[in-house]
């Protein structure tokens, strides 16, 4: 390994340098990364990057599912509910069954068991390409939410499909009360199993003397005692990370300081991006072992292709019938119980079918089949699978992640008024922070107000809401009330958060980023 490091530097540095230019391109990372990864794998005497099948998971998915958890808004997931719900969980079981049904009619030596095993493997769509390349294009927040917690769900969705796929092709048979009964244990404790010690650490954060870089080491370590806990049970590991990162991330205020808060996010934004990075360029770097294990097998590798895009057009055309099926659902469904919209637009459907880009859960997944059973069998189709899967990922990231933004730019979406404009809610906030501040100082500083020259120059920003840069230390007593006074917007943001629906969290957030910063200056002067 020592004498391949320079090469593992020179990936590390390429992932940089392909991120800034898809940035300038404005085209998503990881179709650039995938695509250089293949490119990459094509020079001779490279070095092959391995890993070993069982690490796979532990290794990337807990801090990325932690990540994405802690950035989600539990108030938009609950508040589309439904639709995440159905997306994550009933469309990821019905994509399962037709790859089951088209492989095993397709596909040579392919049972209704290896065609469920694929179908877990390539039926979640990944979050991390179509937020790549949201961010180049204005959708309505609506969209971005529903997508951002369909991809938290339905992770664990296709994995515990995938995991009663492999069992039944291990053993040959399914048993529906056991698998039934397993999948409600893996879904319930998976989530009372994550709560719990989400639960733990933040009361640890809390109760223990920790300081900034203490607190930060034990949210890297939080994610994986939150997997690795629900696997040693049998449970699901990844809803484990997601409900309890959801927990904590929902009450980030009341355990982590505001200097945790800022420089973990900082620590954790590089973490995610060169994981993010290195999967993405692995899948295209993997390609010459999954061939060459295509020869072995003697599989042909055009009809491998064929497979491949096979079961891709299975997946593309699932998701926009899917789409379309949950606007009718929804439809009639208002009849009978009050929906969040009843008339979503024909044309939005056509957007949410367009995102089903694959990507990092299905590489880890195909990755993390074993070689061999147990008993020494070889696990059958596995090379194949592999190279259904790298197509399925390729095709979809290029074909659907090239063409989303021009498609975004053409379709006509309906009004939404989900939530406040955005200038609207930035200038609700101002005005309530300005007059909890000026409240507070009138209430509990007004002998201090009439005295000091500081208190004075903050009350005069918040009535006038003017930037003022008067030279001068600040005295204890003014850094003390200016303290207690960030509190008292801090709390009255949670609760606008909590309370008005209309209002977006993402511009809570930055406000609260706001408060973390002025508090993080006046602990530094």
């Amino acid at each position: 390994m020592l004498e391949h490091f320079p090469f593992y530097l020179a990936i590390i540095v390429l992932i940089v340098l392909l991120i800034m230019l898809s940035n300038r391109i404005k085209v998503a990372y990881p179709v650039l990364l995938v695509l250089a990864g293949l490119a990459v794998s094509f020079i001779p005497g490279i070095p092959v990057l391995k890993i070993d099948p069982e690490l796979i998971f532990i290794i990337f998915l807990p801090p990325l599912l932690y990540e994405a958890a802690w950035a989600n808004s539990w108030k938009e997931i609950w508040h589309w509910r439904r639709i995440i719900g159905s997306f994550a969980f009933v469309v990821v079981f019905l994509t399962a069954i037709s790859v089951a049904l088209v492989a095993n009619a397709f596909i040579p030596g392919f049972s209704l068991a290896m065609g469920f095993l694929l179908g877990g493997i390539v039926s979640p769509p990944d979050a991390v390409s179509a937020n790549a390349i949201l961010k180049f294009v204005k959708v309505p927040k609506r969209m971005s939410s529903i997508l951002e917690g369909e991809s938290l769900l339905n992770d664990a969705s296709s994995l515990i499909i995938m995991r009663f796929a492999m069992v039944a092709v291990g053993t040959g048979q399914f048993i529906w009360y056991q698998a039934a009964a397993s999948f409600i244990w893996m879904v319930g404790g998976g989530i009372v199993i994550g709560l719990l010690i989400g639960l733990i650490f933040k009361k640890a954060h809390k109760w223990l003397p920790t300081d900034v870089n203490m607190d930060i080491i034990l949210t890297l370590v939080t994610p994986y005692a939150m997997y690795i806990g629900a696997e040693a049970a049998h449970a699901s590991g990844v809803l484990a990370v997601v409900s309890g990162g959801l927990y904590l991330s929902t009450h980030r205020h009341l355990f982590l300081s505001g200097s945790s808060r800022l420089r973990g996010e900082n620590v954790w934004q590089s973490l995610v991006f060169l994981l993010n990075g290195l999967v993405f360029i692995l899948i295209g770097l993997d390609l010459p072992e999954i061939t060459a294990g295509l020869k072995q097998e003697g599989i042909s590798f055009y009809q491998a292709t064929g497979y491949g895009l096979l079961i891709t057009a299975v997946l593309i055309v699932g998701r926009l019938l899917s789409a379309y099926g949950s606007l009718i659902i929804t439809k009639i469904a208002s009849n009978f119980i009050t929906v969040a919209d009843k008339n979503p637009g024909n044309q939005a459907p056509l957007l949410m079918g367009w995102t089903g880009m694959r990507g990092v859960v299905s590489l880890a997944a195909a990755l993390s089949i074993p070689v061999a059973f147990d008993n020494g069998q070889i696990f059958p189709q596995r090379n194949l699978i592999l190279y259904i899967t790298f197509i399925v990922i390729l095709v979809t990231l290029v074909l659907q992640g090239l063409t989303l933004p021009a498609l975004i730019r053409k379709v006509k979406l309906p009004e939404f008024h989900d939530h406040l404009p955005e200038e609207e809610t930035e200038t609700l906030l101002r005005e309530e922070l300005a007059t909890v501040s000026l409240d507070y100082l009138k209430q509990y500083h007004a002998d201090d107000l009439e005295q000091s020259f500081h208190l004075r120059k903050l009350a005069s920003h918040w009535q006038n809401q003017l930037n003022s840069d008067e030279p001068g230390t600040v005295p204890e007593q003014v850094k003390f009330a200016y303290k207690n006074i960030l509190e008292q917007q801090r709390q009255l943001l949670i609760e606008k958060n909590r309370n008005e629906e209309r209002i977006n969290e993402e511009i809570i957030r930055k406000f609260l980023h706001r408060i973390d910063l002025d508090e993080e200056k006046l602990n530094l002067e």
